[in-house]
């Protein structure tokens, strides 16, 4: 008989290509990944991985039970949710991620209430980018992620996925308190022309977005620094080294040396959550979702 674990543990290998990236979607460790994969060689009866370099590749007899696998575990889940769906409550386990910004100001709230109205559902929540973690839901690594659209620049959703609003966030332009521009009571992008900007990590969605919006104002963006989190971008706003566009969603405390502009051509962005149309029976998700949404009110 061939164990389910196992078959996920192979399925995850094929899926990320590298015991690492099986373990980091499995959240186990990689010693973890090699056990299940040693065991379940010996259940079969023949070499499932080979070396190919530092790494591993599946070999033939791998490759056909990892096509296999997928199956099975698309059929197990689809059980799981039917019968989760007939009980009508929310129980075992949720996996979500989100943005930052999501991650510390909307995430918190949203689960607190779930636990409380559902104490059978257990979460777990990671900070992952948008285009990442959407992956991952069509993986079948997460159950929900959240996700962001700028207003004039849309992310790509995956047909497996559907998803549902849950608020709109403004974003102003930060600036240093010295800058020329910070007594005005609202300014526009092209005014900014000639300032150094500090932008996302290259690659990423948000990156991307800042770029091609400031050359459709007719900037030549120049990115002087590169800040994951939006805290450091004013860190390095109130030093004097540039400017930055911040969203309300998870702000906090401005630092005192910022000024925060509203834009006179408002910046927003669509903020939303997704899930696998296969998994849409699950009350899990259903109440999940209901959640987030409650919370998305109270920001």
């Amino acid at each position: 008989m061939l164990n389910l674990e196992r078959l996920r543990t192979l399925d995850a290998l094929a899926r990320h290509g590298s015991v690492g990236g099986a373990a980091e979607g499995l959240h186990v460790t990689t010693s973890a990944v090699s056990q299940q994969m040693a065991k379940l060689e010996r259940e079969i009866g023949q070499p499932l991985l080979a070396k190919n370099g530092r790494g591993v590749r599946l070999t033939d007899a791998g490759r056909l039970l990892a096509d296999h696998a997928a199956r099975i575990l698309s059929h197990v889940e689809l059980a799981q949710a039917d019968v989760e769906a007939q009980r009508g409550c929310a129980v075992g386990e949720l996996r979500i991620a989100a943005f930052p910004t999501a991650m510390r100001g909307l995430l918190p709230g949203a689960l607190t209430a779930l636990r409380a109205a559902h104490p059978e559902l257990r979460s777990f929540a990671r900070e992952q980018e948008p285009g990442e973690s959407m992956a991952a839901v069509v993986r079948g690594d997460l159950d929900l992620a959240l996700a962001i659209d700028w207003h004039n620049k849309r992310m790509p959703v995956p047909a497996e996925l559907t998803r549902a609003h849950l608020l709109e966030d403004s974003c102003d332009i930060a600036v240093p308190a010295g800058h020329r521009l910070a007594d005005r009571d609202r300014i526009s992008l092209a005014e900014c022309a000639e300032d150094d900007w500090i932008s996302w990590n290259e690659g990423q969605f948000c990156h991307e977005w800042l770029v091609s919006t400031l050359r459709g104002t007719g900037i030549e963006p120049r990115i002087a620094h590169i800040a994951e989190e939006h805290h450091t971008q004013l860190a390095f706003v109130e030093a004097g080294l540039g400017v930055c566009v911040t969203p309300w969603l998870g702000r906090g405390p401005v630092p005192a040396g910022v000024r925060l502009l509203p834009v006179s051509d408002p910046v927003r962005r669509h903020v939303y959550v997704v899930w696998r149309a296969d998994a849409d029976r699950r009350p899990s998700i259903r109440a999940a979702v209901e959640a987030l949404q409650v919370a998305a009110l109270n920001v």
